[in-house]
């Protein structure tokens, strides 16, 4: 096997913007000393998060890692549902690396399953902070979506939420926006309606 491959998501809870999803592809014989403080990106500050962000960037310049995030919107999410909408993510993700399935082996966080035709592929509950493949796909996704939200917050239509402020999730400020300013092209209709606004 020449790849160890690495599948995470972020944003599959917010109730705006898009949900991301990180591949990350390095060789089996790896160094993770050229990049260090990977693990869940839940547990690193968003400081943090930047410098490995950038430091993977570097790396794939340099040629020894290879990664790409994908992100499907909140329109998509309304219309195929959450999961599908990860789907998409990945094998929009997986494509763009474009590495022959059969040299791969993948190891993916929570219940996530990548495309039948990586057969030698592994789920791993919290495998975000016990591999750092993962772990680095999910730093990724991770900052990907954060500045894509901080960038969108500062368009006229989207200003009022304060999305740079959450990034789209519930929290009571959030809410509060909502139901002051009503749902935006970037809010999950779905995801809105559960939590009764």
């Amino acid at each position: 096997m020449k790849w160890l491959i690495g599948i995470d998501e972020a944003g599959r809870g917010p109730l705006a913007g898009p949900v991301a999803v990180g591949v990350v592809a390095v060789s089996t014989d790896f160094d993770w000393s050229l990049i260090p403080g990977v693990g869940d990106s839940k547990k690193l500050s968003e400081k943090k998060r930047e410098v490995v962000f950038e430091t993977a960037k570097q790396l794939k310049k340099a040629g020894l890692l290879n990664f790409a995030v994908c992100q499907s919107t909140a329109t998509y999410i309304d219309q195929e549902g959450i999961v599908p909408a990860i789907k998409y993510g990945m094998k929009d993700a997986l494509e763009k690396l474009a590495l022959n399935p059969e040299d791969c082996v993948v190891r993916l966080d929570g219940a996530l399953r990548a495309p039948s035709n990586y057969q030698n592929q592994t789920t791993i509950i919290g495998g975000d902070g016990l591999e750092p493949v993962i772990g680095l796909a999910s730093i990724l996704a991770k900052v990907t979506r954060d500045r894509y939200m901080t960038k969108v917050a500062t368009l006229p239509e989207y200003a009022p939420y304060e999305l740079a402020t959450h990034k789209g999730y519930g929290t009571k400020l959030h809410l509060e926006l909502i139901k002051k300013h009503g749902l935006s092209l970037i809010h999950r209709k779905s995801f809105c309606r559960n939590c009764g606004v």
